[in-house]
């Protein structure tokens, strides 16, 4: 996949008629500015013409100069672009025409396939084949006056023409390629049964994200890339591009992040480690005083020990990441196998918890008989803090860890870490996000039927106590954290339109011991031991209803 970033040959062939009409009147009226790219232009209204069509090669003040000069010659280029398809394509490189005269009466949409090198022709029904696709509903001919309609489609190369980029581009044009679609002499917009252009393309980079846009000459002094009115529909070998209106379009490679949005991901995430990592030292140590308090109550006891050893894989985790930042850049190879190993360890480690946690409560208030097992607490340390280490270690074995690099498209580093590399990718899709995906599935289903639960209880008016509605609201959301859903935005971050959501997964997973801690201390354990007990009483109060109904 050849990905450039040279994109603006677009604004050729934008319709702007008044724009350039009052550009071309502005050179009789005596502007000094009568040349661009060594091209002599006059105005109409001295009833000269452009004959050459010999531009330079690279012409970057066509694309960029707001002079009038280079607005009227942008006009023209239009026009013969629009009208004199045949002959741009003998004299112009990069530039390759398709003439079609459509039946108004035509009953089938008419189907067209194009491609960079072979450029667009019609589109055989029965076709199989990479080439890109386009399809012009035939509710545009319905809508037109004359019984033949002249349908004018182009593919332009915009490196070998070598003009357009917009100011402060940071996407690339897929393949440098724009497709141009012009029918009769009309402009044509706000279609009820969109146009669709299929753009081809192989496995595209993790770090860009399509988008489909099309050239606006009225953003900026010189025109830029818009999306409005296009739907992007993306797919692993091709990108559709749903559009309401006919223009020239391409496909745009944006990077999924840039520098200055990771350098900032990254500062608050450090940030709100060192805060989470202090307050889940204060959780340990809060839930250790609990535990010698109320050393009697064995439940309370074991949940305590439940979230001390989730808060203590948080804690490494958010070392771990501190580290990793810090170090990963310049370390020896088998330093970094190691940091990489370790990270990825405490991850899961993070994640089993939160497994463990979810269990826990499956056990007390859904499969409530039978529950008691020997030695609960240390088994589900061999499960939360073993598991992970072989994972690792399996991983470790084929050679999964080393130096993994954040690159933007022209290849400038945005970041070092030391994970999983791009060659052992599969690793990581399965080890992270599919065993979260599951995690989060099993949990969120007994988050729900934990809150059904309560709330029968209370309505019945089992548990005594203060039931706040705002109360009530904090528990549930505390529980939601503890059962790992701050990491659930993960899978909402998938393009550009995302960043909000980085940030805010970014925010919520380094500020995930500050939350467990407020919840622990204001909400989940309170001072007296009278409320201290309330979460014993609902459990004891659930056994003892189930075993008389047995």
């Amino acid at each position: 996949m050849n990905l450039l970033l040279s994109t603006i040959l677009l604004l050729l062939v934008q319709a702007d008629t008044s724009r350039g009409q009052e550009s071309c009147a502005a050179l009789s009226r005596g502007d000094s500015h009568h040349q661009c790219c060594k091209t002599m232009v006059e105005s109409e209204e001295q009833g000269n013409r452009i004959h050459s069509l010999d531009l330079p090669r690279r012409c970057p003040e066509l694309g960029h100069s707001s002079s009038p000069s280079c607005a009227c010659l942008r006009e023209r280029w239009l026009r013969l672009l629009q009208s004199a398809g045949p002959v741009l394509h003998d004299r112009l490189a990069g530039l390759k025409v398709l003439l079609l005269n459509i039946s108004r009466a035509v009953t089938r949409d008419v189907l067209i396939t194009f491609s960079p090198t072979e450029g667009p022709r019609m589109l055989n029904t029965t076709e199989k084949g990479n080439a890109g696709k386009i399809q012009l509903p035939r509710e545009i001919f319905w809508s037109l006056s004359s019984q033949t309609v002249r349908v004018v489609v182009t593919v332009l190369n915009i490196q070998q023409i070598g003009m357009f980029e917009e100011v402060n581009q940071t996407g690339q044009v897929l393949n440098n390629t724009v497709v141009g679609i012009t029918v009769g002499k009309t402009s044509i917009s706000r279609l009820q049964d969109p146009v669709q252009l299929t753009f081809a393309h192989g496995q595209l980079p993790r770090v860009v994200t399509q988008q489909c846009v099309f050239w606006d000459l009225n953003k900026g002094h010189a025109g830029g890339w818009n999306s409005s009115g296009c739907v992007t529909q993306p797919g692993d070998k091709g990108t559709v591009c749903s559009c309401n209106h006919l223009t020239f379009f391409t496909l745009l490679l944006n990077p999924a992040l840039d520098r200055s949005t990771a350098q900032a991901l990254m500062a608050v995430a450090t940030a709100g480690c060192g805060v989470a990592m202090a307050f889940s030292i204060f959780t340990i140590a809060f839930c250790i005083f609990l535990r010698c308090r109320f050393r009697f109550e064995e439940t309370l006891c074991i949940n305590l020990g439940l979230h001390m050893n989730l808060v203590g894989s948080l804690v490494l985790l958010n070392l771990a990441f501190l580290l990793n930042s810090g170090l990963s850049n310049g370390t020896q190879p088998w330093a970094c196998k190691v940091l990489g190993g370790f990270t990825h360890y405490c991850l899961l480690c993070c994640f089993t918890w939160t497994a463990l946690e979810g269990f826990h409560f499956y056990l007390l208030f859904i499969k409530v008989l039978g529950t008691y097992i020997h030695h609960y607490l240390v088994k589900l340390c061999l499960v939360g803090w073993g598991f992970p280490a072989l994972v690792v270690l399996v991983a470790g074995v084929i050679g999964s860890y080393g130096e993994y690099r954040i690159q933007t498209m022209d290849d400038q580093v945005i970041a070092h870490l030391c994970w999983i590399t791009s060659k052992h990718l599969p690793v990581h899709y399965i080890t992270n996000c599919g065993y979260f995906g599951l995690i989060f599935l099993f949990n969120m289903a007994v988050f729900g039927v934990v809150t059904q639960k309560s709330c029968c209880l209370q309505a019945t008016g089992t548990v005594q106590g203060d039931h706040k509605a705002w109360k009530v609201a904090l528990v549930a959301v505390g529980l939601f954290c503890l059962l790992g859903a701050t990491w659930a935005p993960v899978f909402l971050t998938h393009s550009t339109s995302s960043a909000p959501m980085l940030y805010l997964f970014t925010i919520l997973n380094s500020l995930q011991g500050v939350f467990i801690f407020v919840w622990l201390v204001v909400l989940y354990y309170p001072k007296t031991k009278e409320t201290t007990g309330s979460l014993s009483h609902i459990i004891r109060y659930d056994k003892t209803t189930a075993a008389s109904q047995d």
